[in-house]
């Protein structure tokens, strides 16, 4: 039987986290507990049943934390690694880069948030990364509005414009919203996050889309966050209703 090979996820995990401040006092976002038990708890126990084999978590505000909890990842036969921004917090596309200037990151990998829930399978979406040519892949959920501001336009397996604050959301097809969950090449974060500053990934896919060179996966089960307390609420209704999925 031929070796498959692994799975890597980033997540990024050094935010402040203000929004949650009454929930999390204290602690980093990924940690906050849901039903007795720290949200990152159900995120690595999902993303090892999704296909994930190895995990590198970018820490930095309270990530010590993080480490001490999550350790190895051994309790959720995971790997772990770890690259901690300190203080100087980079923005999420700096964050990216400065994986990949640690030579953490795999030649393909997944990059998601540390206070996101997505309750898909992940292997269909590197799969689909793996048979396209292009630098990066993002999931879509098809949003029409409902959950938060719809912010791109999918079509044919592209994802023909991406703009992450939604400018012409309703019309012109900006039907989706990005699900939280991308596929990106290391030769990608070379070429599209500039080292030494402080950057937001969105710029990134917002240029690759563009150029034609962001594909697209569309998804079909709404995403969960616990960023926001609405969100929190949300996610911990979906624990009591599906948590013996995980």
């Amino acid at each position: 039987m031929p070796h498959m090979p692994g799975i890597q996820c980033l997540i990024l995990a050094g935010g402040l986290g203000t929004r949650m401040a009454k929930h999390a006092a204290n602690v980093p976002k990924n940690l906050i507990e849901v039903h007795g038990k720290p949200f990152a708890h159900y995120q690595l126990s999902w993303l090892k049943k999704a296909g994930v084999t190895d995990i590198v978590y970018s820490i930095g505000y309270l990530g010590d934390l993080i480490r001490d909890y999550v350790g190895s990842g051994a309790a959720w036969s995971l790997s772990v690694e770890y690259v901690d921004e300190g203080d100087e917090l980079r923005g999420t596309g700096g964050a990216v880069r400065f994986a990949y200037e640690a030579g953490v990151l795999s030649d393909e990998f997944f990059v998601m948030y540390g206070d996101s829930f997505l309750p898909i399978d992940f292997r269909p979406v590197m799969k689909a990364f793996r048979l396209v040519d292009k630098p990066a892949l993002m999931t879509v959920f098809k949003n029409d509005g409902r959950w938060d501001k719809s912010n791109c336009i999918y079509e044919n397996g592209m994802v023909v414009l991406y703009d992450k604050n939604g400018r012409g959301a309703g019309v012109g097809g900006f039907d989706f919203i990005d699900y939280g969950l991308s596929v990106l090449s290391k030769q990608m974060v070379n070429d599209y996050i500039p080292p030494g500053r402080k950057f937001d990934i969105a710029e990134a896919y917002n240029l690759l889309s563009r150029q034609g060179e962001l594909a697209g996966f569309e998804v079909n089960e709404r995403f969960y966050e616990i960023g926001s307390p609405c969100g929190l609420k949300d996610f911990s209704g979906w624990v009591l209703k599906k948590g013996s999925l995980i």
